[in-house]
């Protein structure tokens, strides 16, 4: 999770100063939070709308919090920045909706960082080219930012584990699925 959203942050090019925003709110979007924050993202825009993953958006590094979707949520992300856009979008679902959300909230010149497995996503090339946007994305090489993560845990500097919001035995591992599909939970750490 840490690795991936660390790639979505990576492969949209966040830098310090930017403004970022994170489409997703699950693990990998709020690990995305935290990467755009440790990479000196200035404004991070986390669009969630569970409460308690706005939470810990807020507590990893997210200065605002846009609950809208489709044309409202691109009109939230517009009016936050004053009509341009973010400069690096973090595109952490991989729907249609969350693909469309993503590009509509980008400025013209920004990077998308895709990470979100492509479920029956399909693109019209003129309005991505019109958008003047670029994307890059894909499986996440985690094992390029390991050593560096690792360091940053032991420091102290992250805490990514808190996404890990509900422990169960391994024997309740249907509750745990059930309780991620139903957003009840975050992400389920099973106990042996």
């Amino acid at each position: 999770m840490l690795g991936t959203g660390w790639y979505a942050a990576d492969a949209a090019r966040v830098e310090p100063g930017a403004t970022v925003a994170v489409v997703g709110d699950g693990a990998v979007g709020l690990m995305g939070v935290l990467a755009a924050k440790q990479m000196g993202a200035a404004r991070i825009i986390a669009m969630s709308r569970h409460k308690t993953r706005q939470d810990l958006a807020l507590e990893f590094g997210a200065t605002d919090i846009v609950t809208e979707r489709g044309d409202e949520g691109m009109a939230r992300v517009k009016a936050l920045t004053e009509g341009v856009g973010a400069d690096s979008v973090l595109e952490c679902v991989g729907t249609m909706e969350s693909m469309t959300q993503a590009i509509q909230c980008a400025r013209a010149g920004a990077m998308i960082g895709y990470v979100g497995v492509p479920h029956g996503v399909q693109l019209d090339g003129a309005k991505l080219f019109f958008s003047q946007t670029g994307m890059l994305g894909g499986p996440a090489p985690v094992r390029r930012f390991l050593p560096h993560l690792i360091d940053l845990v032991l420091a102290r500097k992250i805490e990514p584990g808190k996404v890990l919001d509900l422990k169960l035995p391994l024997a309740d591992v249907a509750e745990g699925y059930r309780a991620m599909d139903e957003r009840r939970a975050i992400k389920t750490l099973l106990r042996v």
